[in-house]
């Protein structure tokens, strides 16, 4: 009996000893169910109706903006759409797919001279800056 008390008192400061020798628990991020592709929209979103809708900035004053982040096929996006006639074709498209946070702008307006400030603000808002304007 004696045998098996200090048996067992060996094997709990054994257990002791190596658990006082593990790494502390690795916390795992808690998700917000939300896809990176969507994340990336939602960032770049905010940033775009402040920045070119909301502020009325001239360059973009024809222009409205149609979301559809909460695109169940997995590609959140927006539209920017003539002012006038909302449900025309869009001139700008900003979307994100699947578990990728890379953003993609394609449409007519790439194609204008406006197109490189879309792509220096998308990029700008992508990297977490909500800024309107670039740092000069």
């Amino acid at each position: 009996m004696r045998l098996t008390i200090a048996r067992l008192a060996l094997l709990a400061a054994a257990g002791l000893a190596l658990a006082s020798c593990q790494s502390s628990p690795k916390t795992t991020p808690v998700s917000s169910g939300k896809s990176a592709s969507l994340l990336a929209m939602e960032q770049v979103a905010i940033a775009a109706h402040k920045c070119w809708i909301a502020s009325k900035d001239p360059a973009f004053k024809a222009y409205q903006m149609a979301n559809e982040l909460n695109s169940y096929s997995g590609t959140p996006r927006f539209l920017l759409v003539p002012a006038k006639h909302y449900g025309g074709k869009p001139l700008l498209v900003v979307q994100a797919q699947g578990s990728s946070n890379r953003v993609d702008a394609f449409g007519p307006l790439m194609n204008e001279p406006l197109g490189a400030r879309i792509s220096s603000d998308i990029a700008r808002w992508r990297a977490g800056n909500p800024s309107c304007a670039a740092a000069a």
